[in-house]
């Protein structure tokens, strides 16, 4: 044993040993003396000399037992090298957690131009980031279907079941974007070190009676009089609602994204994000009636985004545009909604014999199957014309029927 005298006075033990003609010292801790001589055991403040030759004898043992192997130097060596390795594991896992898993899977979807990105990142954010941190922050391999379970059914509890399916939805396509990595190249290789065997949200089922369509389209009194109210104020909130409306009733979160050299004299041009997965944004083009013109034309043409509050800098938000119609509505119509506007319009157009397949390729869905993919190359741009007059002249008929009385 010896005994070194540190420069701020305190006394560092240590137990000196040889292998192999090489001598080396092993740290034992700092002499305490006011522990009692024959303690075996250390102070909370260092050695006694029985406990420094104690802990010396111990290390010594080690020592002789490991002779052939290295000794004392070889056992330190093994401990930090299992030491190092546990480390890298535990970093390793830290890259590969259920939060990062559903970052790849938003920046996925953003890359891709899908507007859900926004949605996905939301609803992860509140319902799992926030609301289940430790899961969160486990690796995404060990998730659980009962895990899934746990968080759709705290939601479906609070009365949010729409929102649970959509969480299981997005959960099942970022777990499937990290099984699909081993044979679809187009999916970014950031997926694959989250080492996933299998989809625990696909274990689960979703629940359909919160899947089910909003059956309260407007009713033609309803959309002339939604009309009436828009065409009777000026500037680019209503021109915006009455755009809106006179182009079919488009999406509203692909409508306010709108940009300028998506428009030309005689169709606009929004981006259909709502397509198959991989394919990336489809262009929707919509013809322009006279009267959208005119509204179009009273937007200022300055930037990127026609439909804009920013000098054309960043697009509205979809909340921003519903909020403009309901300050304009009121309390005109009971339970307004923007968004019913959409199934208003398809329902009237119905209502007049435009076909299902007319409708599906104005507002842009139901466009699907092998020969709307790969065998119909028609723009339906007349058919898509015609709807929209047949739009335009229902939603006047009834101020043109009075004009004519008087």
């Amino acid at each position: 044993m010896q005994a070194r005298k540190l420069a701020n006075g305190a006394v560092q033990l240590y137990w000196r040993y040889s292998l192999a003609g090489k001598t080396s010292r092993e740290p034992i801790g700092v002499y305490d003396p006011a522990a009692p001589p024959k303690k075996l055991q250390p102070t909370q403040r260092g050695y006694g000399i029985a406990a420094a030759l104690e802990k010396c004898r111990m290390l010594a043992d080690v020592h002789v037992e490991r002779a052939d192997t290295g000794g004392l130097r070889e056992v330190k060596a093994e401990k930090r090298k299992t030491f190092l390795a546990k480390k890298a594991v535990e970093a390793e896992k830290s890259t590969r957690t259920l939060q990062k898993l559903l970052d790849a899977y938003v920046a996925h979807l953003k890359a891709q131009g899908r507007r859900s990105h926004v949605d996905a990142h939301q609803i992860f954010k509140s319902h799992i980031t926030a609301a289940w941190p430790a899961v969160a922050e486990a690796p995404a391999a060990d998730l659980t279907p009962d895990q899934v379970l746990d968080m759709l059914r705290r939601l479906i509890e609070a009365g949010k079941g729409r929102t649970a399916n959509k969480l299981r939805s997005y959960l099942r396509a970022a777990y499937q974007c990290a099984l699909d990595v081993r044979t679809t190249a187009s999916i970014p290789v950031v997926f694959k070190a989250f080492g996933i065997v299998f989809n625990p949200a696909a274990q689960t089922r979703r629940s359909p009676q919160f899947d089910r369509a909003d059956k309260r389209p407007f009713s033609k009194a309803e959309l002339r009089a939604y009309w009436k109210l828009i065409g009777e104020h000026t500037g680019c909130e209503a021109a915006s609602l009455r755009l809106h409306l006179l182009t079919g009733g488009q999406r509203i979160e692909q409508f306010v994204r709108l940009r300028w050299a998506d428009v030309a004299d005689d169709a606009l041009t929004i981006f259909d994000g709502k397509g198959r997965p991989g394919q990336g944004p489809r262009p929707h083009q919509i013809p322009l009636l006279p009267d959208a013109r005119t509204d179009l034309a009273t937007l200022k043409r300055v930037g990127e985004f026609a439909i804009s509050t920013t000098a054309g800098k960043k697009p509205i938000s979809v909340r921003t545009l519903a909020g403009w119609a309901h300050a304009l509505v009121g309390e005109a119509i009971d339970g307004f909604q923007l968004k019913r506007i959409r199934s208003g319009v398809e329902t009237l157009l119905a209502a007049n014999g435009v076909s299902r397949e007319v409708r599906g390729h104005l507002q842009s869905h139901g466009l699907t199957g092998v020969q709307a993919r790969h065998y119909d190359g028609h723009d339906y741009m007349p058919e898509k014309r015609l709807a929209l007059n047949i739009l335009s002249r229902e939603l006047r008929l009834e101020t043109d029927a009075k004009a004519a009385g008087q």
